[in-house]
């Protein structure tokens, strides 16, 4: 395989939550027949891999990454941008109204848990408003563990949703059978605060977090778009203009006064002053 056979290219990925969801779709892209190196940066949601187009394409890494629970956008580059956009922005109003609601009704569960449990009614009260929390709100957590289950692996859906699920159901059957614990002189309790709770904190998590994303990818877009698209080659006989996804090593680039520079190179000779703003902002 020549440096030649090898391309480089970008993809945004859709459905990564945390760096164990980062490290699995890495390693997914690497056991690609033909891949090279593949690298996913979980704050820019993005994935660079080299390959070979005669062994791999994007189309079979898509499927493959699909396969580990989480996708691939393929599409030309500008489509591929506005489409990752479009979903980050569904996923962030999404993950606000989940996390509002969560909050909302898992705070009197939590008052209520800590300071009136002696109240009438308080534990039907609770998984009243528990339930909302834990299989509506809270479902995305269960849907992604079980994705995952199913390609045995895990991250960190599946740990919130094995201790919210657990202490959900525990609770639920001490509600309705608590002479299985009194018959043995225990006394049962519930945790429904415990699981609606954890849901609210782990969504409110998200929700700054993926803001937090959404900020820094605009700016490494932002800064992206400085690029100059195209570029003046000097082939020794003639100058000549072509995009930047034309340039190979070893090519003579001529940068006029004031000009960016477009691509990593060694300056061969001449002086002047360049436009820095790629570095400074």
């Amino acid at each position: 395989m020549t440096d030649q056979q090898i391309k480089k290219q970008t993809f945004p990925v859709l459905g990564m939550s945390c760096a164990a969801c980062a490290a699995r779709v890495n390693k997914t892209l690497s056991r690609q027949e033909g891949v090279c190196s593949a690298n996913v940066n979980l704050a820019t949601a993005i994935a660079t891999v080299e390959y070979d187009p005669s062994l791999c394409s994007p189309e079979m890494m898509k499927q493959a990454v699909q396969n580990a629970g989480f996708d691939l956008l393929i599409d030309t580059a500008k489509e591929a941008e506005k489409e990752a956009e479009d979903t980050h922005a569904a996923h962030y109003r999404q993950l606000k109204f989940r996390t509002i609601w969560a909050i909302i009704l898992s705070l009197p569960v939590a008052i209520i848990g800590m300071f009136f449990m002696d109240m009438p009614y308080a534990n039907y009260i609770m998984w009243i408003l528990s339930t909302p929390v834990v299989f509506w709100l809270g479902s995305g957590f269960y849907v992604n563990a079980w994705k995952l289950l199913k390609h045995r692996s895990a991250n960190m859906d599946t740990l919130v949703a094995n201790s919210t699920g657990i202490a959900y159901l525990f609770s639920l059957f001490n509600l309705f059978f608590p002479d299985f614990w009194l018959s043995r002189g225990v006394t049962p309790h519930v945790y429904f605060e415990a699981a609606s709770v954890i849901i609210a904190f782990i969504l409110l998590g998200r929700t700054l977090e993926e803001r937090a994303k959404g900020n820094t990818s605009a700016a490494i877009r932002k800064l992206m778009g400085l690029q100059p698209r195209t570029v003046i080659i000097d082939d020794g006989t003639d100058e000549r203009e072509v995009s930047i996804e034309q340039i190979v090593p070893g090519n003579m680039i001529v940068v006029k006064p004031g000009e960016r520079i477009a691509v990593d190179g060694t300056v061969t000779e001449g002086s002047s002053f360049i436009d820095e703003s790629m570095l400074s902002g």
